[in-house]
Formats: structure tokens, C-alpha cells, sequence
């Protein structure tokens, strides 16, 4: 499982992906250009103290990603979630293989990224509401695809859980 961020506009969201990509041991994938200067120090700073843990890769663009794709990972499904989607998140069944697309904060993603994806996904939510955080969002897509998988990663338990009563 990998998740993937394309062309991000907001460094914070990055930190936040970082972090939420080493909790989960999954690697993150960034498609630039991003809407910051990014570099590796740049990368270390937003990752915070996950560092040490966090796996990110980083592509030049999308093409360069999606020539990384047919070398390194040919069967990997590309699950783009988006407002545009015509499937919600809990009717699709996911591969721990596949790789989850979120798109730009600012604009989504273009024509040519939603011809590619295998999938496309919504996260209903409100009809008020136009859209969630990005990062909300691939929590909550992240969490759903490892449950579907079974592929959290596995935590030893160092202290009891106190239990409600």
C-alpha cells in the first residue's frame, strides 16, 4: 500500500502526510511540482521526528512518476480520490498493492490524471460541505484500505487498555 500525493500546495499537509505514512509503514509518494520549495532537508523538516521512520519518495512530475509506475510496480492499481468520483470509498475492495492518489489541495487533479487512475473514489460526506482536508481524507482512505487488507501494522501492547465498564 502506498499513498500518493500529487503536486501538494501546502507544506503542513505534507508534514501530515509523512507523519500519517510512518504510523501506518506505507510509503508516500510526492508528484511535483509542489506549491513550495521542496528538497530533502525540506522533507526532513516537515517529517518532524518521524524521519528516522518515514519512507517518501519523491517524483520530478507525473510522468516521471508514472514511468517509475510501469518499471517498479506494473500490476499496482491507482486509486484516485476525488469529489468527481462516481464509487464511495466503502463499496470498493482494495489490493494491498494499490496506491492512493490524492490530488492537489488547490485544483484536484487534471483531465489526464483521472483518464489514468484505475479507480476513482468519493468520501461522502455532507451535501453542505464541497470537500474534506486532503489529509483527512487519506487517513481516512489509508485506514479503510488496511482494514480492508488486514495490513496495519502490527503494535505490541506495552501497557493494559483500561476497559469502560
Amino acid at each position: 500500500m502506498r499513498l500518493a500525493l500529487y503536486q501538494p500546495d501546502i507544506p503542513q499537509n505534507l508534514g501530515a502526510a509523512i507523519r500519517l505514512s510512518a504510523a501506518f509503514e506505507t510509503v508516500l509518494d510526492v508528484i511535483e511540482p509542489c506549491g513550495f520549495p521542496l528538497s530533502d532537508k525540506a522533507i526532513k523538516r516537515a517529517a518532524m521526528d518521524y524521519g528516522t521512520c518515514a519512507k517518501v519518495s519523491h517524483h520530478a512530475s507525473w510522468e516521471a512518476y508514472l514511468t517509475f509506475l510501469l518499471a517498479d510496480m506494473p500490476s499496482a492499481r491507482l486509486v484516485l480520490f476525488t469529489t468527481k468520483a462516481a464509487a464511495p470509498l466503502y463499496e470498493f475492495s482494495f489490493r494491498d498493492d494499490d496506491i492512493l492518489l490524492m490530488g492537489r489541495e488547490s485544483a484536484g487533479v487534471p483531465d489526464d490524471v483521472h483518464a489514468r487512475a484505475d479507480a476513482r473514489l468519493f468520501i461522502p460526506i455532507s451535501a453542505q460541505a464541497r470537500s474534506i482536508n486532503v489529509i483527512n481524507a487519506a487517513a481516512m482512505a489509508l485506514g479503510e484500505a488496511l482494514r480492508q487488507t488486514n495490513s496495519f501494522p502490527a503494535r505490541p501492547h506495552t501497557t493494559p487498555h483500561a476497559t469502560l465498564e
